[in-house]
């Protein structure tokens, strides 16, 4: 099996949990998919990173985040994948709101003004947060060239609207789920 096929598995065995939820969009789902059960698990996080610089290989970025706390961990796991290769990609992170003390900077780390950034997310319903995030960045200067997430609930179209470029690395077919 590819790395691909071996995050699909993880997915499916630790993050995919039955029962009702409300979703952060305030839909209610009969299942969830808890994708920081894989994000900050040792062996599937790398296969995180490794999926996702696949999935935008052709997208010329040199800056990934999104909206804290779901793009966090998917960012970092592409910087460390990124860096055996010597691709040289930062990670950023982007505030629900600006901070009122310290250096009040929405987005943290490196300067994202000015630069080509990647915006992710674990799994996205509305596309709301990772949107939250683009607009965050391009008032910070970043000019954004997509949108990629792990698992996409449906946010695809709403993302295109915004005119953006989007990827998923699984649909919820993929996984076995449906809407």
């Amino acid at each position: 099996m590819g790395d691909h096929d071996d995050l699909r598995k993880f997915i499916a065995d630790l993050a995919v949990v039955h029962g009702r939820v409300v979703l952060s969009s305030g839909r209610e789902a009969d299942w969830y998919v808890d994708l920081r059960r894989v994000t900050l698990h040792h062996q599937a996080a790398p296969l995180v990173g490794r999926v996702l610089l696949d999935l935008t290989h052709d997208w010329e970025y040199d800056a990934v985040g999104g909206l804290t706390l779901g793009a966090d961990p998917v960012a970092l796991s592409m910087l460390h994948a990124a860096a055996p290769t010597g691709r040289a990609l930062d990670a950023f992170v982007v505030r629900k709101a600006g901070k009122a003390h310290g250096l009040q900077r929405r987005i943290e780390g490196p300067e994202v003004a000015g630069r080509r950034v990647l915006a992710v997310e674990d799994t996205s319903t509305t596309g709301g947060s990772v949107l939250t995030a683009v607009e965050a960045l391009r008032e910070a200067g970043a000019e954004v060239v997509g949108v990629a997430v792990i698992v996409d609930r449906g946010a695809g179209d709403a993302v295109r609207a915004a005119g953006l470029p989007y990827r998923a690395a699984y649909t919820l077919a993929d996984l076995g789920l449906v809407a």
